[in-house]
């Protein structure tokens, strides 16, 4: 599955070496519990690499398919303000929702991923901006889509832990209060529409890291490379 449905052309960014040594603390605290998830090693642990390419534009389709309500703007935001709840399943498909909507006729990306920013934890330790900004269109490229009046909604299905979550969980219960960070594996579909056309519902998945203490609400860590099941 793709991880995202953004066209970009994007020249690969690479970090300071200051990034790569937070990921690979990162992966010391969380591995404990997600070490069997599909891909988390190379999520928590990777060094900087190429941003990953984007799907190309798509070609206009024979009917046009209007986008879901979610691809309007969110009651004059560029993005929806993260849900109050200290439910992971719950959180992580709230976030694929703002995740796969966006609305290049309303919004600039700068106030975009303005947006997205406050669905991110606050813990420095944890947190992986670059995997969720890298969901998001350059500058140059978002204005092209803006030209377009390009913009896509969201209906988001089902949200699980994947079995090897849930298996480690299973093997050692305690672990998961070293870090309180869940993989969450979200199903759903995202609708594309631009000027007089639409490329219809595509199905996807996603798998993100929420943290979610005890005494706080939850927030995004970041959107993992791979597709857990």
């Amino acid at each position: 599955m793709s991880k995202n449905r953004f066209p970009s052309a994007r020249a690969p960014r690479h970090g300071a070496p200051s990034s790569v040594l937070r990921r690979a603390s990162i992966g010391g605290i969380v591995l404990a519990v997600l070490l069997a998830v599909a891909g988390l090693v190379a999520y928590v642990t990777r060094a900087e690499s190429p941003a990953p390419a984007k799907a190309a534009a798509p070609a206009p389709a024979s009917s046009s398919v209007p986008p879901s309500p979610t691809a309007t703007a969110h009651a004059g935001a560029a993005v929806a303000a993260p849900p109050k709840t200290n439910d992971p399943i719950k959180f992580a498909k709230a976030a694929t929702e703002v995740l796969w909507t966006y609305d290049t006729r309303s919004f600039s990306q700068a106030e975009h991923m303005a947006g997205l920013k406050r669905w991110m934890t606050d813990e420095k330790k944890y947190a992986d901006w670059k995997s969720v900004s890298d969901q998001v269109p350059s500058p140059v490229l978002w204005s092209r889509m803006h030209d377009n009046g390009q913009h896509a909604g969201a209906t988001v299905g089902e949200g699980h832990f994947p079995q090897a979550f849930k298996t480690a969980l299973a093997q050692d219960p305690g672990a998961i209060t070293e870090a309180y960070v869940y993989a969450v594996t979200v199903t759903g579909k995202q609708s594309i529409a631009w000027k007089g056309s639409g490329a219809g519902a595509e199905s996807r998945s996603t798998t993100l890291a929420v943290l979610c203490r005890p005494d706080r609400e939850c927030a995004l860590v970041g959107v993992l490379p791979n597709v857990a099941p």
